[in-house]
């Protein structure tokens, strides 16, 4: 290679694939904005871009009965003291909120809120709402061999 050829840097597939997944991420969040069963408050802060692809792990991530918040923290990928600001923030939108665990009372479980329960339903609306234009855009073969390569990818770590 050419030391001067650095056009690799601009095309390589984790490049590719984060802008992928930063432009679903953005589609899904405006979906979300516009959807009319979510709650106005949240609807206004995700059309401010208040609410980011960040505040998306927590829907991506939260067990529906309540996850701790470090094990949030490490299926999203992140530290606890910033899944920790997340949870703050969603909890004070009223997203979430923290209980005690049944199984330690000293550790504390996010759990969805009912209005938490309606930002993950309209979550799962948007995100099949993308997978559908994902697949109008490239073409269901591709899309399907898409999917198909990045299950294969991400499950042989």
């Amino acid at each position: 290679m050419a030391p001067h050829d650095d056009g690799w840097r601009l095309t390589h597939l984790g490049r590719l694939l984060g802008h992928a997944m930063r432009r679903f991420d953005e589609r899904v969040l405006h979906l979300m904005a516009h959807n009319i069963d979510v709650p106005l408050a949240l609807s206004n802060l995700a059309a401010r871009a208040q609410i980011s692809a960040a505040h998306i792990h927590i829907t991506r991530h939260l067990d529906l009965q309540g996850t701790r918040l470090t094990e949030l923290a490490q299926k999203a990928g992140m530290s606890k003291q910033a899944m920790g600001d997340l949870v703050d923030q969603c909890e004070a939108w009223g997203l979430v909120t923290r209980e005690p665990d049944a199984r330690d009372a000293r550790a504390r479980v996010v759990q969805f809120t009912p209005t938490g329960l309606l930002w993950l339903q309209a979550f799962k609306d948007a995100v099949a709402q993308a997978e559908r234009e994902f697949r109008v855009e490239v073409g269901p073969d591709v899309a399907t061999v898409v999917k198909i390569g990045l299950e294969a990818y991400a499950g042989s770590t």
